[in-house]
């Protein structure tokens, strides 16, 4: 049996990749930060510790979920950007269940999608838990002046992807990377011939 891994930089369009994805290939998906949102409203944090802790949690049900899922013989998508921290766990999914797994990266041109970055975090609909690190939920005059805060910098924005493994990361060396600077350029079709072509090979 076989899950697919949908990660990359921050603002690449992982999550909408994921939903495209699950609607053609009728997969489940399975989302961190869906998870972590869930958190952030019924349970929320007061620190910036608590929203590590949140964060972390959220790692783990979206883990025990792609456990219970593998045990039953599913296929199914992950959406989470994965990091060289996140490799151990998947991996023991992976060996422990015996399944292959696909890792769709998703990166580009750092400088366009740092932009398109600022834009998401600056953007009020933004789930404020992602944004929020030292109490949520958050007043209105907490939230107008975190909307004015100091971004984080292009050159943080760069070594966060790069000391992290952002979209170097892969659980198993099958790997299929995209390039989300314009998504008008991205070619869906040859995706899932890419996907197919994998899945015929797997044992």
């Amino acid at each position: 049996m076989y899950c697919i891994l949908v990660t990359g930089i921050p603002a690449a369009g992982k999550s909408t990749m994921a939903e495209v994805m699950s609607e053609r290939l009728e997969l489940p998906v399975i989302s961190k930060d869906t998870i972590k949102e869930l958190l952030f409203d019924n349970v929320g944090f007061q620190s910036r510790a608590e929203k590590v802790k949140l964060g972390i949690a959220s790692m783990e049900i979206m883990y025990y979920v792609a456990a219970r899922l593998m045990k039953a013989g599913q296929p199914f998508i992950l959406e989470n950007n994965f990091e060289y921290s996140s490799e151990q766990g998947i991996k023991n999914l992976i060996e422990k269940y015996q399944y292959s797994v696909l890792t769709i990266t998703l990166t580009g041109d750092y400088k366009v999608i740092y932009q398109r970055f600022l834009k998401r975090e600056s953007n009020p609909d933004r789930h404020r838990g992602h944004v929020v690190n030292d109490c949520y939920p958050e007043t209105k005059e907490h939230q107008l002046k975190t909307l004015k805060a100091n971004p984080i910098s292009y050159e943080n924005f760069v070594c966060g992807i790069e000391t992290r493994g952002f979209d170097a990361f892969c659980a198993d060396g099958r790997q299929i990377k995209v390039d989300t600077t314009d998504f008008s350029k991205i070619h869906m079709e040859e995706l899932f011939l890419q996907i197919e072509a994998w899945k015929e090979e797997i044992p």
